[in-house]
């Protein structure tokens, strides 16, 4: 593997995916997503992506334009409430959907990067969650056509756990403040959230970096992922319309009477 990994641009970047790959994608709400990449994406022709991420975007922008596109056939996320498109497509049977508890999604990205190939958590036992059943997808009258499976469950102390798979995919798509050319990275506060994980559960990871920097100008304390994790660097264009950094709900606090507006945004 070549020391310097940067690309040319995001098309470039995104040339290989293949019809029908897995995704490991950054992010939470849209914060910290990689919005070039899945624009370049976009651009392309090929679907059929399984992804892993936190959540699917919201209806027009993140991996919700994907979806739009009729380009993801299966989501395994922890949160979907904002995008009424993923709703739809799950309730007629379009799309196949794993819902994960927040903290195992996370810890299954991590082992898949760690090498660890499945782990005992407490959470979801004594749920449908570990006694299966849960509706991945509709069939096309409203009936459960794939189900989850039941989980192995195993008793430490007293109490019961289940056992979770790691997760590895094809493909990892992440956004980070700072990268430099050996593909080492730095996120920005609440960014670095799924970016992590998600870059170390990718056999390929391509990371999207709002400044590219030298070798050597990141001190090794100042680095929240390593190079070996990634493969493939893209520096974004400042003027690129889909660098842009959307606010995923806001809220404003009314003028009050008599005086100054207070707004506030989230």
């Amino acid at each position: 593997m070549r020391l310097d990994k940067t690309v040319d641009g995001a098309d470039e970047a995104v040339a290989d995916i293949p019809q029908g790959a897995s995704l490991a994608v950054g992010g939470f709400g849209l914060c910290g997503i990689p919005s070039v990449l899945i624009a370049a994406l976009l651009r392309r022709n090929a679907g059929g992506f399984k992804v892993v991420s936190n959540n699917c975007g919201v209806d027009d922008w993140g991996l919700g334009l994907l979806l739009g596109a009729g380009r993801i056939a299966r989501m395994t996320s922890s949160y979907v409430g904002e995008n009424k498109e993923f709703a739809r497509q799950y309730l007629s049977g379009e799309l196949e959907v794993e819902l994960v508890p927040q903290g195992t999604l996370a810890e299954r990205l991590r082992a898949g990067g760690s090498g660890i190939p499945a782990f005992y958590t407490p959470a979801g036992a004594g749920t449908q969650i570990g006694q299966g059943g849960l509706p991945w997808r509709y069939g096309p009258h409203g009936q459960v056509a794939v189900a989850s499976p039941p989980k192995e469950t195993r008793a430490f102390a007293g109490r019961e756990y289940l056992m979770e798979e790691a997760i590895t995919t094809d493909y990892a798509l992440v956004r980070a403040t700072i990268g430099d050319r050996h593909g080492n990275l730095v996120f920005h506060s609440s960014a670095r959230n799924f970016n992590p994980l998600a870059a170390m559960a990718g056999r390929v990871t391509i990371a999207e970096v709002e400044h590219l920097v030298e070798p050597g100008e990141l001190g090794p304390d100042e680095v929240h992922l390593p190079g070996v994790f990634v493969q493939r660097v893209v520096r974004v264009p400042p003027d690129d319309p889909a660098a842009e950094r959307r606010i995923e709900r806001r809220c404003v606090r009314a003028e009050r009477e008599g005086g100054a507006g207070h707004g506030a945004h989230s």
